[in-house]
């Protein structure tokens, strides 16, 4: 596995010998903040919600520390997201168990609505089968499209849910795991889809009769980024290279070429672009990239094109942001599930109020009960 591209002032820009300065961007490291714990906190939510009594063992959640990355231990994590997570006694004799809150069970009822609208369903099976289509992979290992399951906008269960809905598709199959040789699950696309073939860039990028016009990427810098003049001329004669559709396959081109690293550049604006979130682990990007065999050109582009991608190290990891999808700390284009993903960060909000509450002068109060939630 790729390690996370390495956090420093100055980064050498091979490509013109330049050194420049790392600045970070405020605006986008608190989008980045904000989902702190949430995708955590979904995680456990989907855990117990998948469950037959729609609960789970409070004695059982230690198990689900390191599956779920958890910075603490599931009991305290609860604890500290009760406007979310409630621990009820189901008879006097049975352990504590853990279930939703009401606040929590409503908003799982509206996400799960949203999933199963007609609309929202086709546009999500188009989305995953453009992910399959990038540089033609057409397959892909569940476990790594697992990585990708939350910002992708996956249901939970989507395997069971929405796969089997969709034939004409994708397919799971049994691949062998080209790193251990293991059998492994993957998911596969049916068929090639020319109408999908078609980037966001290129989307864009079209005259009213229907003539194409030469595709620049968007670069937005945060206040203070200074670029060497010879780094902002090699920027533009990058600019003016043709531009290739990620949905190509050019791994014929030269792997240090200028033309092969803005190909790189195409196929990782395009995966951004259809995550509902437009950002990710950076990890996730680099295992990807592993996997359809970019290595290190991923790396690269993330680090050459900071005017296109913003790396994050807030909340215990690094994040790979696509800066033209933001406004300041904001999305431009909100998908809906999104816009659900906020009313959890409030309720995780309102938890933490809660506790700061009932700390006074020094003293703990006695919490309020799970059971008045």
């Amino acid at each position: 596995m790729a390690t996370k591209l390495g956090r420093c002032v100055q980064q050498r820009r091979s490509f013109v010998n330049a050194k420049v300065k790392w600045v970070g961007d405020s605006y986008l490291d608190e989008a980045v903040e904000r989902e702190k714990n949430l995708k955590q906190v979904l995680s456990l939510k989907d855990r117990i919600i998948s469950s037959p009594s729609k609960s789970l063992p409070l004695s059982s959640l230690s198990a689900l520390k390191p599956l779920i990355n958890l910075p603490i231990t599931a009991a305290a994590f609860c604890k500290k997201y009760r406007r979310v997570f409630a621990t009820f006694h189901p008879s006097p004799r049975l352990p504590l168990r853990i279930r939703l809150t009401p606040q929590a069970l409503t908003l799982h009822t509206e996400e799960e609505a949203i999933h199963l609208s007609p609309l929202h369903r086709k546009a999500t099976v188009q989305r995953l089968a453009k992910f399959l289509m990038l540089t033609r992979a057409q397959c892909l290992p569940l476990n790594l499209i697992d990585r990708f399951k939350l910002d992708l906008g996956l249901p939970h269960d989507y395997i069971t849910s929405l796969i089997p809905d969709f034939p004409e598709y994708f397919q799971v199959t049994e691949i062998n795991d080209r790193f251990t040789g293991q059998k492994m699950l993957a998911l596969e696309l049916a068929s090639w889809l020319n109408s999908l073939a078609v980037s966001e860039l290129e989307r864009r990028e079209v005259n009213i009769d229907g003539s194409r016009v030469h595709i620049r990427y968007s670069m937005n810098f945060p206040k203070g980024y200074d670029l060497q003049k010879r780094v902002k001329d090699w920027v533009d004669q990058w600019q003016n290279l043709p531009y290739i559709s990620p949905y190509e396959n050019a791994f014929h081109l030269g792997h240090s070429s200028d033309q092969a690293e803005k190909w790189a550049v195409a196929v990782l604006h395009e995966l951004l672009w259809l995550l509902v979130s437009k950002k990710t682990e950076t990890e996730n990007v680099l295992c990807l990239g592993d996997y359809l065999g970019f290595g290190i050109r991923f790396k690269k582009a993330l680090v050459h094109h900071p005017g296109i991608f913003y790396m994050s190290h807030k909340i215990r990891t690094q994040t790979v942001v696509l800066r033209e999808a933001y406004h300041k700390a904001f999305l431009i284009e909100k998908h809906p599930l999104m816009g659900m993903r906020h009313r959890y960060i409030y309720l995780m909000s309102k938890s933490e109020r809660l506790k700061s509450r009932n700390y006074v002068h020094g003293e703990t109060k006695k919490p309020e009960s799970n059971q008045s939630l």
